[in-house]
């Protein structure tokens, strides 16, 4: 049976490229630390290491067993700092920061029932809609709404949501409406100013991926002004639906080329390391999660 206690030595020998090091590092003897390892490859009945005078190396079977040793330390030292926080009470500040239109819309109404549950934790919410630096500028958690595929932060998906094309109905009877991406061009575009295409709106449609340069009436960072511009008739907008969906839903917008769907985004709570998580910030993520496990946008 594998014990915690050799599997810890061997990823020290491993770390350390030596059991002198390793000794060092993990503050047991050198022998204690070669024993380990020894018992550990007996209970498994492989060779993890290639022993000789001058260096150690991973054997074939050591390379595999050493990339899952990783990943089972880790989730064992994931567990512990959870089970001893779990006792710990939630309290301190808590930093955090957030899109303008979604902090104001969908997460302002719910820290009153955070701070009911959590009368020892001290909000500080920071709405932007710049990229901010967690660790740099001090945040515990910030909202995202992007694909964190290429991120180095740590996510957990709160829900989506999916970016609309749409107008109100009287800019489109005086108008007319859009029934191809390219028809765009001739219309008065109301434009965000952080969209990550600048002028380049991209579509997937029956034919596949289509893209069109549009030329703005209006440029405004503002989500919510793209929104009021929309109600107001001044354009074409192309927003989020926890933006636009209620408006959609009252008949004040509508949506545009329903065939030609733009892009869908995740919503995650982020956060900088997974290590030493605080009760404070733990229950905010759980907290967050709840709470938009049925959006109401959608």
């Amino acid at each position: 049976m594998l014990e915690l206690q050799q599997m810890n030595s061997f990823l020290a020998v491993v770390r350390a490229g030596s059991f002198v090091g390793a000794a060092e590092l993990t503050n047991l003897s050198k022998a204690a630390v070669s024993r380990h390892v020894a018992e550990l490859e007996a209970g498994l009945g492989i060779r993890l290491l290639h022993r000789t005078t001058r260096r150690l190396s991973l054997t074939e079977d050591g390379q595999r067993f050493h990339l899952r040793a990783i990943e089972l330390m880790t989730a064992f030292n994931e567990l512990e700092t959870e089970t001893v926080s779990r006792g710990a009470e939630a309290a301190g500040v808590l930093r955090i920061n957030a899109p303008v239109s979604f902090g104001l819309l969908h997460l302002a109404p719910l820290w009153p029932a955070f701070a009911d549950a959590n009368p020892k934790v001290q909000l500080e919410v920071d709405l932007n809609d710049r990229v901010v630096d967690l660790v740099e500028e001090g945040y515990d958690i910030a909202v995202r709404i992007t694909n964190l595929a290429d991120s180095q932060l740590i996510g957990r998906r709160l829900t989506s949501t999916r970016i609309v094309l749409c107008a109100s109905p009287d800019y489109l009877e005086a108008h007319g409406q859009p029934g191809v991406p390219q028809d765009l061009t001739s219309h008065r575009i109301v434009a965000y100013s952080y969209w990550a295409g600048r002028d380049d709106w991209r579509f997937y449609g029956p034919d596949g991926e289509e893209h069109v340069r549009i030329s703005p009436h209006i440029r405004t960072n503002s989500g919510d002004t793209c929104r009021l511009a929309a109600l107001q008739h001044q354009g074409i907008v192309l927003q989020p639906d926890f933006l636009v969906g209620e408006d959609i839903k009252k008949g004040r917008l509508v949506e545009l080329m329903p065939e030609y769907q733009s892009i869908t985004l995740g919503i995650h709570a982020v956060y900088p390391s997974r290590k030493h998580l605080p009760m404070k910030t733990r229950r905010m993520l759980d907290f967050l999660v709840d709470a938009f496990a049925l959006p109401p946008w959608q």
